[in-house]
């Protein structure tokens, strides 16, 4: 059960992080984002509340959105968990 809570844990930096990236690139609604880079507004919702597993594509997708690799967007999450 540990893990399952770890893993939750996992998704919602991730997501939180994703929110955070289209906010800094200038997108305060999730509509507008996903409007603009053709991207499934529901299932993007979910991915940016940590209720969604993203798989890798998605997410490699939207990191070339944010101009950053996946070591990239993975630094920048544990940098922040590290702040915690």
């Amino acid at each position: 059960m540990k893990s399952t809570k770890s893993f939750k844990k996992i998704l919602v930096n991730l997501g939180e992080k994703l929110a955070e990236l289209r906010v800094k690139k200038g997108y305060e609604t999730l509509k507008e984002f996903t409007v603009k880079y053709d991207l499934p507004q529901i299932q993007y919702w979910r991915i940016e509340k940590g209720k969604a597993n993203v798989t890798l594509k998605t997410l490699v997708k939207v990191l070339a959105i944010h101009n950053l690799t996946l070591q990239g967007f993975f630094s920048l999450v544990i940098e922040d968990e590290r702040n915690i």
